[in-house]
This record gives C-alpha cells, structure tokens and sequence, in this order.
C-alpha cells in the first residue's frame, strides 16, 4: 500500500459537462418502431463532468467545477446539487436556453444504452475556461472529458500544462481526439468501446500487445477500463500491469467508468501510487454498479471514506 501523507485535500478542477439523467429501466430496450413497458423511471444528477466532481468530492477532494448551465430549471437544481455536495460553482456560468439531458435505458443485467443532448454544455468558452484555471491556486489536476466542445477542453489543459498542472481526458462519449486535445493529455483513461476507437485497428485491448500499441500511439499515461475485469494500466517500465476489481452483483453500470476517474484521480491527487489509484477507482466503480442511478449509486461521504480506509 502507498505511504500517504499530505498535510490538505487535493484540489480537483472538472473542466466538464452537466446533465441531468432520465433513466428508464426495462426489461427490454424496444427495437425501431416498437412500444414496450418499462419498469421504473429516475430523475438524478449526472453528466461526466459533474459525476466526477461528485465522486471526488465524497472522497475527501477540494473540486471546482467548470460548467455552463441553461436558464431552466434542471440548471437551477443542478447549481444546488453542487452546492450540497460541497463542489464550489464560482465557474459554473449560466445562459439562456436549456440545460444538457441525458435519456438513459437500463436493461435488467445492468448493461446501459444513454444518448447526451448536450445544451448549454456546448456554450462554454475558451474564455471562461482560461480564465478559471489563470485564477484558481494549488491545483493538482485538471479532468476533462468530450461531453463539450473539445477546443475548450484542449484550453483548459493547454493552460493548466503552462502551470505544470497534470491533466486527464476521459474520452467518452467517443470522437476522434483533436491533435490539441491529444497532445495536451497527461493521461487518457478510456473504457473499451472508447479504446477500440482510438485504436487504429478499432480492435478491443484483448492483449497487452494491443493496449502497448495504442498506448505509444497516444504518447501519454494510459489507463484502460475493463468492466468487471478492474482496469490495465501501461507502467514506468513500459510494460502493461492489470489490477482486479472487487466481485461485486452488478444492477445498474450507469456512471461506472465516472466513479473511476473521479476516485482515481483523488487517489493520484492524494500521493497514491498507480496501482493504488487504480484500485481505488475499480473499489468505488464496483460498489457504484450494486446500486441504481448515477450520482445517486455513488458511495457516501461514510462509504467512500470506508473505501479509502482500505489503502492507509
């Protein structure tokens, strides 16, 4: 285990989306043109940005969100969620139209099927991003994913690099990566769909050969996420090393791979080695998934510091 000491919290910037999450959970998804019956329906908090900043925040994280919101009323809960899980909304900006939404479909195995309709995501600004982190002190990481534009995404980490600030890029939902965004990518930590996309080949990372290949395609830290096999890591050595997650009853994967980056990173942030980090973050996914929703599956302050408790 990693010797931990540091005398504060990380401090964690999501430059990110904000959605709020309609989730339908179903005994089967309907096919095109087909009506079926759902089981229950959820109205949560979510977005990958502000999933995250939640999970690291439950963690024991100092997070700073930075975020355009709609005029509406999902903008309007979503300002008070933040600020009732402790996540500073200085740089959370707001205009007129609607907030991002994101309908999501579960199926009884747990698997998910989720369309973002981003909003008021896409208005954020170089400007406003640049002008939070040239303002924000004693940062340790910067988070981003591609639920907002990525040339503002790209900004956020090409500032935070000119203060020697590490950054993090989710790709997820997948696109192809700018060269801005790619190059300004301390880490890149997809899941297996979004690994196969930014694999040339488009194969899945079925091997360590594979994960190296694309690893030294991107040219920066790589993480990979494996479901329920934990995650695949490529080390200082240049080779891949693998750490298993906990056998957990999975219900619901819905922000799985948010609870890992936001725990991972709190790990990295508090001094943790990689493949402490790592477990983290495969802990806090596992114990997400045996539970329904997104923000809402997350383990609690008590929960995730019960966690955290298994690394001292």
């Amino acid at each position: 285990m990693t010797n931990i000491s540091r005398d504060r919290a990380p401090r964690i910037v999501i430059v990110g989306s904000t959605m709020i999450d309609m989730i339908t959970y179903s005994q089967k998804i309907p096919s095109a043109g087909e009506t079926v019956i759902g089981d229950s329906f959820a109205l949560g908090f979510g977005g990958k940005g502000a999933n995250q900043a939640v999970m690291a925040s439950r963690l024991g994280a100092e997070v700073f969100m930075v975020n355009t919101l709609g005029d509406d009323v999902f903008g309007d809960t979503t300002v008070k969620n933040f600020q009732e899980q402790g996540i500073d909304t200085t740089y959370v900006a707001r205009v007129p139209g609607a907030s991002g939404v994101a309908p999501i479909w579960v199926e009884p195995n747990g698997t998910n099927r989720i369309i973002c309709v981003p909003g008021a995501n896409n208005a954020m600004t170089i400007d406003q991003v640049t002008k939070a982190l040239s303002e924000l002190t004693d940062i340790d990481l910067v988070i981003g994913q591609l639920e907002i534009p990525q040339a503002v995404t790209a900004a956020a980490f090409a500032a935070a690099q000119a203060r020697g600030i590490p950054t993090i890029l989710n790709p997820a939902p997948f696109a192809p990566l700018s060269d801005a965004l790619r190059k300004s990518s301390d880490w890149i930590i997809p899941n297996e769909t979004e690994f196969a996309g930014l694999n040339p080949n488009g194969k899945l990372p079925e091997s360590d050969e594979v994960i190296l290949e694309v690893s030294q395609t991107l040219g920066c830290k790589f993480v990979v996420t494996l479901g329920e096999k934990g995650a695949a890591f490529t080390n200082d050595a240049g080779a891949v090393e693998k750490v298993a997650a906990p056998r957990v009853a999975a219900i619901d994967t819905t922000g799985a791979g948010d609870a890992f980056v936001g725990a991972f990173a709190y790990g990295l942030g508090l001094g943790m080695s990689m493949p402490d980090a790592i477990a983290l973050g495969c802990a806090c996914a596992s114990d997400s998934v045996t539970r329904k929703g997104t923000q809402s599956s997350y383990p609690s302050k008590a929960q995730a510091s019960e966690i955290l408790s298994r690394f001292a």
